[in-house]
């Protein structure tokens, strides 16, 4: 995925008929500065009002996408945005004379075949890009089910299921400029015969017609042309996930899996993903770590284990509750060795030494009692381990240890690790203490 931010080296337009209203318009997409964003302009409209396709100008979701901003509103606008997004266009302005783009031929290829003629150019400012740091998991009561798990890149995987579960496909695809332009915008948008008069009741699809849209009537395809794809249907499902994801707003580095996707779970988790960007780039206060004999620092601990880098897990102890109960810290930073290896360009601390912190935290209980100064605690076992959340460059483990049994050496604990009042990690121990 490329860092820089892209936009359009030229303007140029496009006419026909919108799906649902049936009205003409032309649609002219035009470059933008660094940070604009992708906005569509109302030049139909006195003022000529402008409406940011975000997450949160969603207005609806009926069969279609449509965003809004007080009393304007644009419809359909998941296909004009899938193939922006799709080839890397982070900032257009999307300008129309009616309220709903044109259909075309029912996939995103006119719009892919607009982005090329007008030519699309660096800006030379860094793209904003998140990256998924743990799932988001939506299901919804018609049973559609879509989760973003981490990757390196962009990946969308997706099952389509008809009713009676006719005509199920499945296709997975990382989403690149070239795949995206070959292998999804093609696809077309399809119905299945027994929900053509409910839309036509509703008052939508008034301009549809065979030329614009795939129909299937029990287990025949009607269609102006034969399908493009044997598994057309599902790729179309990936255009429009990738359509209603750019609402969010910034590119993904995510892995994307959906189950009978539709609009109103795409934009959920295009909700969710905005949800999950504010909650990691809030202030988190820092920590106030008290002063006074009950807190050892890092000269205090190593006096205590014997454990030194990269093996030493505590930074600092700034809590002791009598003699069952202690609290640590742990920075952790990319400097850490094992982040070269867990895992390159996707950085988490491993459990295990999650674990290893709880125990050397729980030591450190133990080696403070009167009569096993200078003595060596072992790591016997652990239970109920649970990893929550991961853990990742620049958070702060607050690792919390109470210890529920001690009988002479051994003792049992129960610890877990804190990253901004959220649990990432929990277990039962038993260790006991050596002579050195």
């Amino acid at each position: 995925m490329t860092s820089q931010q892209y936009t359009l080296a030229k303007s140029a337009s496009i006419s026909g008929s919108s799906l649902h209203t049936g009205e003409k318009v032309t649609l002219t997409i035009h470059p933008a500065p660094p940070g604009h964003g992708r906005k569509f302009r109302r030049k139909d409209l006195a003022d000529e009002p402008v409406i940011e396709a975000k997450i949160e100008n969603l207005k609806t979701v009926e069969r279609s996408t449509t965003i809004a901003e007080g009393n304007v509103k644009v419809h359909t606008v998941e296909h004009v945005l899938s193939a922006l997004a799709g080839f890397g266009v982070d900032n257009a302005i999307i300008e129309m004379d009616a309220n709903e783009p044109p259909i075309g031929d029912g996939s995103a290829r006119p719009f892919a075949d607009l982005i090329k003629q007008a030519g699309v150019v660096e800006q030379g400012v860094p793209r904003p890009v998140f990256e998924v740091r743990e799932p988001i998991h939506i299901e919804t009561k018609t049973g559609s089910l879509i989760t973003i798990v981490p990757d390196p890149g962009f990946r969308v995987s997706c099952t389509q299921v008809g009713p009676e579960g006719r005509f199920t496909q499945f296709y997975s695809t990382e989403i690149t400029p070239a795949i995206y332009e070959k292998e999804i915008a093609p696809a077309r948008t399809f119905v299945f015969y027994e929900d053509v008069k409910p839309l036509m009741d509703k008052g939508l699809i008034k301009g549809g017609s065979l030329e614009n849209a795939v129909v299937v009537r029990g287990e025949s395809v009607l269609s102006k042309e034969p399908l493009r794809f044997r598994d057309e249907f599902v790729r179309h499902k990936i255009l429009d996930i990738i359509g209603d994801l750019s609402l969010f707003g910034r590119a993904i580095k995510g892995h994307v899996i959906a189950v009978k996707p539709g609009h109103g779970p795409n934009t959920d988790l295009a909700r969710a993903l905005s949800k999950q960007f504010t909650t990691a780039m809030a202030l988190v206060p820092p920590a106030v770590t008290p002063k006074g004999g009950d807190v050892l620092d890092i000269r205090d601990v190593m006096k205590l284990l014997p454990h030194r880098y990269p093996f030493l897990m505590v930074d600092r102890i700034v809590s002791l509750e009598g003699e069952n109960k202690c609290t640590g810290i742990k920075s952790v930073t990319i400097n850490e060795p094992f982040f070269q290896g867990h895992f390159p360009n996707h950085p988490i601390m491993p459990g295990v030494l999650q674990l290893e912190a709880m125990a050397q935290v729980g030591s450190i209980l133990l080696l403070r009692m009167p009569g096993y100064a200078g003595k060596i605690g072992y790591f016997m076992s652990a239970d109920s381990v649970k990893f929550r959340k991961p853990v990742v460059p620049g958070d702060t483990l607050f690792i919390e240890v109470e210890m529920t049994q001690r009988k002479r050496a051994i003792a049992k604990a129960r610890g877990r690790c804190i990253v901004n009042s959220e649990v990432v990690s929990e277990a039962e121990m038993l260790f006991g203490v050596v002579d050195a």
